[in-house]
């Protein structure tokens, strides 16, 4: 009866820590992905032609890269399927497709900064590591521009790259744009709130009883300078970003890892992750649109860069801790 109680004690206990630490993150959460979707429904988007006009008047891609990046402000799948038209009208050159398809993929980069780094990745992991983090992806849309840009100028013939205007929508009133909002963005923010709390009852349960102890002889942590139970989100994170962002933040919180020490988990995560996202979600849709050849090559170029950025990255931050 009274390990009962005590077991009941233990468990409120838990329940009401992790509501405390959890709900002011799920509010800005909540708050950040709502009002990210407003904004889009607003058309945020609209204004980077504007600012893509710049970047691609110092390149040597055809006008038809230009039309189909202006689609990837809206689907990266319907612009990627304009630049495959193109390649079989023969109107796009190998090379050209391959660089145009990874500038149809930088509009991806700047949404989910809006509406994953921003709404969801900051308040979990706190304004120096999400913000790191977020930066992380920033600097991957920068490079592969850049990358862009100078592979065009080095191998392709020289052309007038002009962007087009995007079709006006009429934009919705702030009212319909919030309904909107919040009927497409609800059932993630209900995905993320229970993903959440769970993991953070989890961490906090198992510190508790000193479970993150038994990490302690795995060479992993070792070799890069990291704490034991840091592993759990390392591996967790490979499997899934969201949980494993779920399981750092607390960690961070607690003291359990340091600012920096997070910083390279993320990155070795990311690392071991990004090429099974690709094979698992990029490869089927490349493969589909420009054939095995091309959609490999496409595929392996534009994950080999963001691994690139993730590795430069690691590095720093290790010669930063020893």
């Amino acid at each position: 009866m009274i390990y009962r109680k005590v077991a009941l004690l233990l468990m409120i206990d838990l329940i009401v820590r992790t509501l405390e630490f959890a709900a002011p993150i799920l509010a800005m959460i909540g708050l950040g992905l709502f009002g990210a979707g407003v904004l889009m429904e607003m058309g945020l988007l609209e204004g980077l032609s504007r600012v893509s006009r710049p970047i691609f008047s110092f390149t040597r891609l055809p006008d038809a890269c230009a039309s189909a990046f202006v689609v990837s402000l809206g689907s990266a799948v319907a612009a990627n399927g304009m630049v495959a038209k193109f390649r079989d009208e023969g109107r796009l050159e190998e090379k050209e497709v391959v660089l145009c398809a990874v500038m149809n993929s930088i509009p991806v980069y700047l949404r989910e900064l809006f509406t994953y780094q921003i709404p969801i990745v900051l308040p979990a992991l706190g304004p120096v590591v999400g913000g790191f983090y977020a930066l992380v992806f920033i600097v991957t849309a920068l490079f592969k521009i850049s990358a862009v840009v100078i592979l065009s100028r080095l191998f392709l013939v020289e052309r007038t790259c002009r962007v087009p205007e995007p079709i006006r929508e009429e934009s919705p009133s702030l009212l319909e744009a919030v309904a909107r909002s919040f009927h497409r963005e609800r059932r993630l923010f209900f995905k993320i709130a229970a993903i959440y709390l769970t993991m953070t009852a989890v961490v906090f349960a198992l510190r508790d009883r000193g479970a993150f102890e038994a990490f302690s002889v795995l060479p992993l942590a070792e070799v890069f300078g990291i704490p034991p139970e840091s592993i759990v989100p390392l591996t967790t994170y490979v499997a899934s970003p969201i949980v494993g962002i779920s399981l750092l933040g607390p960690m961070i919180a607690s003291n359990g890892v340091s600012e920096v020490q997070a910083m390279i988990v993320l990155m070795l995560g990311s690392m071991f992750m990004l090429p099974l996202f690709a094979a698992r979600s990029l490869l089927p849709r490349y493969v589909g649109l420009f054939g095995p050849r091309l959609g490999v090559g496409i595929v392996a170029f534009s994950t080999g860069m963001s691994i690139f950025v993730r590795l430069a990255i690691l590095l720093v931050l290790l010669a930063f801790v020893r």
